[in-house]
């Protein structure tokens, strides 16, 4: 009798012990973020409608059909008048860009987000244990993250990664690195920094297929706080629930589809091919096909099996799922206006869904992998964010990669953060969102300029 309830207590005893590791190693597996810090550059960066034009202009490769792209593109743009430029595009210097001034649009950017993030957070730099620098186009020697590291005096142990070369998608594919660390690494304070290089890689050629990206990309970028530590839960703004990659890149079209090339001239610049929509919207399929049963209620699956079952005997059928019903905020990356318009369509969205991506776009552009932090950003500013509601974050890149999360909001959120100068003014409508070149240069669409020889640029100019 003595042996069996020794035997039955030792087995209580384990079996408490067991599931008390894995409820610790699941706090502990934890990725919670702290908060956030978006970049906004000073008033003389801006890059309203003259501004653009002086660049354009300077541009003596271009004709009247490259001017014509130009305008037709810039209108549809979604982008406002209020924008941020690199400095030495600004300054004229786009066609002969330095590592210096490389250096200094990043350092503005990374230092000033960080000095931000740990003086509003009272983290010191020297708590941090994982640092992750996503920057496309700038992978200098020694690494971003070192700078970082030199910068703040960090540990001698701190856990540092430089991403480069994946476009749009690189802050979310550093978050999942971060969550996939704190597997690891228990008890630890993690910093994400997302931007991208504008000055070096401005196109200065004449293709239309290249010339796309001088038209949407704009200097910008966000640090990011996170941490596995229980104790600080309460603090957390947000918790990552979910967080899915996809990586088309071995089909040839979708690899190709965007890509950093020469042209016949010699000019360094990004190709934009028609197979982007398509990659695109393969990646984002097979990506909701992953995350989808994790982040919708069983009510809803079922619903959608039942419909699908039906449409083999009714061809009228087009069954669809309602994200709708496990989401309650929709952070879409602000690549452009055909970008917002195709995933909000896809998902079935409205305009008020639609309405962060929009106006972080009309506001300061596509910032690539920073973008999505600036939609987030807003809705914050608006408090949108309640307790309990959940984000859906979706982020499409080079590659080709579609790179989503999901995060829980752990409390109600109002804070004005960088939308805070502006928020008075926004939404805009979507009709006054139409870029100014519209009206003032309309004119070089007249058919008769066809059989004009002149300097237009001397005509704009004046």
């Amino acid at each position: 009798m003595e042996l069996l309830i020794t035997v039955c207590f030792l087995f209580l005893f384990c079996t408490i012990s067991y599931f008390y590791k894995r409820f610790s190693q699941m706090r502990s597996h934890s990725c919670y973020m702290l908060a956030y810090e978006c970049f906004k550059a000073t008033d003389d960066r801006k890059l309203d409608t003259e501004s653009c034009v002086k660049i354009v202009l300077r541009n003596k490769n271009l004709g009247l059909d490259q001017y014509r792209f130009l305008l037709q593109t810039m209108v549809n743009s979604g982008l406002g008048e209020e924008t941020y430029g690199p400095r030495n595009v600004l300054a004229g210097r786009e066609e002969t860009p330095t590592l210096m001034e490389a250096h200094e649009e990043m350092d503005e950017i990374m230092f000033g987000t960080l000095d931000n993030l740990f003086s509003k957070t009272g983290v010191s730099p020297s708590h941090i244990d994982i640092l992750v620098v996503d920057v496309s186009l700038f992978s200098p020697f020694p690494s971003l993250t070192a700078r970082i590291v030199n910068r703040y005096k960090m540990r001698e142990n701190i856990k540092s990664f430089s991403l480069s070369g994946m476009g749009c998608s690189a802050s979310m594919v550093a978050i999942d690195l971060v969550q996939n660390l704190f597997k690891s690494y228990k008890n630890a304070f993690a910093v994400v920094v997302s931007s991208e290089t504008i000055g070096p890689h401005w196109y200065c050629g004449k293709e239309n297929s290249m010339m796309l990206s001088n038209c949407l990309f704009r200097s910008g970028g966000c640090s990011v706080l996170l941490t596995n530590k229980p104790c600080l839960k309460h603090k957390a703004l947000m918790k990552l629930k979910h967080s899915v990659r996809t990586n088309i890149g071995s089909n040839d079209e979708a690899y190709g589809c965007c890509i950093q090339i020469e042209d016949q001239q010699g000019y360094n610049g990004f190709l934009l091919t028609r197979n982007l929509t398509k990659a695109a919207a393969k990646a984002f399929t097979m990506n909701l096909k992953v995350l989808v049963p994790k982040i919708l209620p069983i009510r809803e699956l079922i619903r959608f099996a039942v419909i699908s079952i039906c449409k083999t005997n009714n061809k009228t059928a087009k069954p669809s799922l309602n994200l709708k019903t496990g989401i309650q905020h929709f952070c879409i990356h602000p690549g452009g206006r055909a970008v917002i318009d195709g995933l909000g369509k896809s998902l079935g969205l409205n305009e008020y869904d639609m309405e962060p991506a929009r106006m972080a776009l009309h506001r300061f552009g596509n910032t690539s992998a920073g973008g999505l932090w600036y939609v987030l950003g807003y809705m914050e500013a608006k408090k949108r964010l309640k307790k309990d509601d959940k984000i859906l974050m979706i982020s499409l890149g080079a590659g080709f990669m579609c790179n989503n999360c999901v995060w829980e909001v752990m409390k109600d959120l109002g804070n004005g953060n960088v939308w805070e100068h502006c928020m008075d003014r926004y939404p805009i409508p979507r009709k006054n969102t139409i870029n100014p070149f519209a009206d003032k240069y309309s004119w070089i669409n007249d058919e008769r300029l066809n059989f004009v020889r002149m300097d237009l640029s001397n005509i704009i100019l004046s």
